[in-house]
């Protein structure tokens, strides 16, 4: 006899943190987007925050052509934050030949073990201090 787990909450976000972590560990390890393809649903939308979207083969052409220019950049992921359907990474990146560096946050939603959205926001360092008081009249 089988003994089946309840579907919790808690089991899901668990599921969908490695399922992100995985897709990611596969596209810098072999800067291959088709290591990735499998993870992302057929109907995956990419969102940016000019409010354009991109489809699934939109986003990994576009990401296909971003990766060799971007050949040994290092990837230090400072925080993987999930809940139920969204997986939500903090990560800084540094181009190589001490290019310059940037922090990412990534956004993704994830629907019956696919990757179905992503949002990303892609800041600068150098000009993070500039962006702290957006709010205020100038």
């Amino acid at each position: 006899m089988e003994t089946l787990l309840p579907v919790t909450t808690q089991n899901m976000t668990h599921d969908n943190k490695n399922i992100v972590q995985q897709a990611l560990t596969a596209l810098v390890a072999t800067g291959d987007v088709n290591a990735l393809a499998p993870l992302l649903s057929e109907d995956f939308l990419h969102h940016r925050p000019d409010t354009t979207s991109q489809t699934k083969p939109e986003w990994l052409a576009a990401v296909g052509a971003a990766l060799a220019p971007l050949t040994g950049m290092q990837v230090e992921i400072q925080h993987v934050l999930a809940d139920g359907e969204h997986v939500v990474m903090h990560s800084r990146r540094r181009l190589p030949d001490a290019g310059p560096e940037i922090t990412v946050i990534d956004i993704w939603r994830l629907n019956d073990g696919l990757i179905a959205e992503a949002w990303e926001i892609i800041e600068p360092v150098s000009q993070a201090a500039a962006n702290l008081t957006w709010w205020e009249i100038r």
